[in-house]
């Protein structure tokens, strides 16, 4: 039996993870307990209530979906992203260096997931896992940290990745679609430039490393990036949303400057993914591709 524990359960990463383990879409060699956990159940803020569990249980995997996402409130609730996207990651490495957990949880396999808000977006190339970090935020800088934190463990892998969306909980990709069937325009900027990530996407990628791992102890520890296939920005992705739900609602193009926000956004994320394609023979769908899959989910609902 291979016990995998995933944190952050109710969000959209960890959603897209139930949905696949319900439907038995990745099929395993061996018999797989997921264990989903969020604050509710886990509270992995709380040290001394962590320890505890791991004492109790005893887990081959933990996949850290936790993650205080919203960029400007970051700005001035920076304690809270702090401590969600930094010190509940070392909450979890810590508990897994206990010397008093059995030999089994001190084999356990940690999978956290970061950003591409971990670069200042100036590059014009895509960011490789070696190209130097530079957060223009808290946000960014939290989960900087919490990136330290996770490798510090020597069975930790950490996969940024960026403009994550899904049927699940708030995102930009549900926001238009809602918007467009609301408003006759909508102004969205076009000098920020990335690639989308459907969540369902990035879960399956997670599953498979777990599943190469089982199956071929095929687990290499570092960095590594994930996003869908393509560009665009942030104006394309929401004129294709809207074309998609055949909406009359007019989307205008506008630079950042004439749309005001407490944070800087990156410029430019797009991540190069060769390390993880090639590592763990992973096929990356186009995000145009995706969003249609995205569109059946959420259309059906």
């Amino acid at each position: 039996m291979i016990n995998i524990l995933v944190t952050g359960a109710n969000g959209q990463l960890g959603s897209e993870l139930k949905r696949i383990s319900d439907d038995n879409i990745i099929v395993f060699e061996k018999q797989i307990n997921f264990v989903f956990t969020d604050i509710d159940t886990l509270d992995i803020s709380d040290s001394n209530s962590l320890q505890e569990f791991f004492k109790e249980r005893s887990f081959d995997y933990i996949i850290n979906c936790a993650a205080y996402t919203n960029v400007d409130l970051a700005e001035t609730d920076k304690e809270s992203a702090y401590n969600v996207n930094a010190t509940c990651v070392k909450n979890i490495t810590d508990a897994l260096k206990n010397k008093d957990l059995s030999t089994e949880q001190a084999g356990t396999k940690f999978i956290h997931i970061s950003t591409d808000y971990v670069f200042d977006g100036n590059s014009h190339i895509p960011y490789t896992e070696v190209m130097p970090t530079n957060p223009q935020s808290v946000y960014g800088s939290s989960k900087l940290d919490g990136e330290k934190f996770a490798l510090e463990n020597d069975k930790s892998i950490v996969i940024r990745t960026s403009w994550l969306y899904s049927s699940y909980g708030k995102n930009f990709a549900k926001t238009i679609h809602k918007l467009c069937q609301e408003k006759e325009s909508l102004n969205v900027v076009f000098d920020q430039i990335g690639t989308p990530t459907y969540a369902y996407d990035l879960a399956i990628a997670i599953l498979q490393i777990v599943k190469q791992s089982i199956k071929e102890n095929n687990f290499i520890t570092g960095l590594y990036h994930f996003s869908n296939e393509g560009v665009c920005s942030w104006y394309d992705f929401a004129k294709i949303i809207a074309d998609k739900a055949n909406s009359k609602c007019i989307i205008n193009p506008i630079e950042s400057k004439d749309y005001p926000a407490p944070v800087k956004r990156p410029f430019y994320s797009v991540l190069n993914k060769n390390k993880i394609k090639s590592t763990y023979n992973i096929k990356i769908p186009h995000w145009q591709d995706s969003l249609n899959d995205f569109f059946k989910i959420l259309t059906n609902n």
